[in-house]
């Protein structure tokens, strides 16, 4: 690299690191955004302790139906029982305690789906163009245009009836299979918007003077992607994958509240449905999984607008 690159990756870095300890300055003084922050980190560590939480193991576990066997099905709210009991005989605030396991697994695979095609779509016709980008943007418009909501519900019927029961393994981590095949569905179905977003960016930021510069110097391709300009736009990614996020738990949880989600996995969805015909007797056991997604989707949304102002760079410090 000649000197000339050097200091101009230097400056870069420092330009870099300046912008994120701004961003970050912009975002401690949003409470609005510390309250996000908190509420999506109480949700991480529910998630990661829930064994330790939960009063009763997760299902398929025989001892979640402890309280059926005791004979206290459909109790309200006590100290013994804090969200009371399902109509099945299940303990609530175990099953919301297990089910946060499963919304973040939902939120954060089925994002890294989207914003992987996102990226990769976006990417390739926003710097390459012409035809490369007519064709691209041909097929994300399709997707746009689709009834996500109708096609995920069918494909999801499809094909979660051909994966059975039992778990998958994945680098030695036990999945379900059902559980999954929602996630890769929903992630496959809503990339196109953030496509969009990314290939804007990219049309955006590879007419700056330093992308000029680069390619003048004769950088290849993908130094210029991966090095120059993905950084450059990292702030709009984490934006829209937080917000992604939020979506995707939520659309899970309509997707199992209307039957077509795992039966054999314990979320949020599943609890709504399991007891939406008691509601009138137990509404206990709709209420605080309802408030559950709530917390998680209000938590995300507030913690990717705050992420919005804190990275925007039009506003002054």
């Amino acid at each position: 690299m000649t000197e000339q690159g050097r200091t101009k990756t230097r400056v870069t870095d420092r330009s870099s690191a300046s912008q994120w300890a701004v961003a970050w300055r912009r975002f401690k003084r949003n409470r609005a955004g510390v309250a996000g922050l908190v509420m999506v980190s109480t949700l991480i560590l529910v998630a990661i302790f829930h064994g330790f939480l939960a009063l009763y193991p997760a299902r398929p576990d025989d001892r979640a139906f402890t309280p059926f066997y005791r004979r206290d099905t459909a109790q309200p709210p006590s100290l013994k029982y804090p969200f009371g009991t399902s109509a099945i005989g299940t303990d609530v605030f175990s099953d919301v305690i297990h089910g946060s396991v499963w919304a973040l697994y939902v939120g954060v695979v089925a994002t890294a789906i989207t914003m992987g095609l996102a990226i990769l779509v976006g990417a390739i016709a926003g710097y390459f163009g012409k035809w490369v980008d007519n064709i691209l943007m041909r097929i994300t418009e399709t997707f746009l245009v689709l009834p996500s909501l109708l096609l995920i519900l069918v494909f999801v019927r499809v094909f979660s009836i051909s994966a059975g029961t039992g778990t998958w393994q994945f680098l030695g981590i036990s999945l379900p299979p059902s559980l999954t095949i929602v996630v890769l569905i929903l992630g496959i179905f809503n990339w196109a918007s953030n496509a969009r977003m990314v290939r804007g960016e990219f049309l955006r930021v590879q007419d700056l003077e330093f992308v000029q510069a680069e390619k003048a110097l004769g950088a290849s391709n993908w130094r210029i992607v991966f090095r120059h300009i993905l950084p450059n736009i990292l702030s709009s990614i984490i934006l829209n994958a937080t917000l992604t996020i939020a979506y995707a738990i939520l659309l899970e949880a309509a997707v199992s509240f209307l039957g077509f989600g795992d039966p054999y996995t314990i979320t949020w969805g599943q609890i709504l449905k399991e007891n939406f015909s008691e509601m009138r007797t137990v509404w206990w056991a709709e209420v605080f999984p309802g408030l559950a997604i709530l917390f998680s989707v209000f938590g995300f949304n507030l913690l990717g607008d705050s992420l919005s102002d804190a990275l925007n760079p039009r506003l002054r410090e």
